[in-house]
């Protein structure tokens, strides 16, 4: 599988990630400010009734017990979530953490019984995943990363340092 995390596949992963980041970031710029999931959340409690149910009972308990109450924090985590998550993929910035709530939100449309382009979004995110450092080798991440360890392994080495007490003289 170290094929798929080579600087040629990392060409391919570059345009997905970028892909995926410009569908995260449309999905939320015209939702910032102006977004109510109210309508959306009693959608995924009704979808939990009747004989051909779609969103399971834990989930609609989880809604409607924790989502709805506090609906305006959701109003502003969905949409800045996906316009986060879209400037990130598109720039290869905080990546991982950016795939992670892509996913996450993606599995959570699911879980409320949103089909459209999720399960797509989802596979793309999770394919992005797997693939690992190759998917921002063409992006902020590659140098970010490698500054942010540098400079955690120069303070680990420092506090050794400090740490390590000198052999007593006799």
């Amino acid at each position: 599988m170290t094929f798929l995390k080579g600087p040629k596949m990392a060409v391919i992963w570059t345009v997905l990630r970028v892909w995926l980041g410009v569908q995260w970031l449309q999905a939320g710029i015209n939702k910032v400010g102006v977004f109510d999931a109210t309508g959306f959340l009693h959608g995924t409690i009704a979808k939990s009734q009747g004989e051909n149910a779609i969103v399971k009972g834990w989930y609609a308990t989880f809604v409607e017990q924790f989502a709805l109450p506090n609906v305006e924090l959701f109003n502003v985590l969905i949409p800045w979530g996906e316009v986060l998550v879209g400037i990130g993929l598109i720039l290869g910035a905080a990546t991982i953490p950016a795939l992670l709530a892509a996913a996450f939100m993606n599995l959570n449309f699911l879980l409320a019984g949103t089909i459209s382009t999720n399960p797509i979004l989802y596979t793309a995110a999770m394919i992005l995943l797997f693939a690992g450092a190759a998917s921002y080798f063409y992006g902020v991440d590659r140098f970010a990363v490698k500054y942010i360890k540098e400079k955690m392994n120069a303070k680990k080495a420092t506090n050794t340092k400090k740490d390590v007490k000198p052999a007593p003289v006799h």
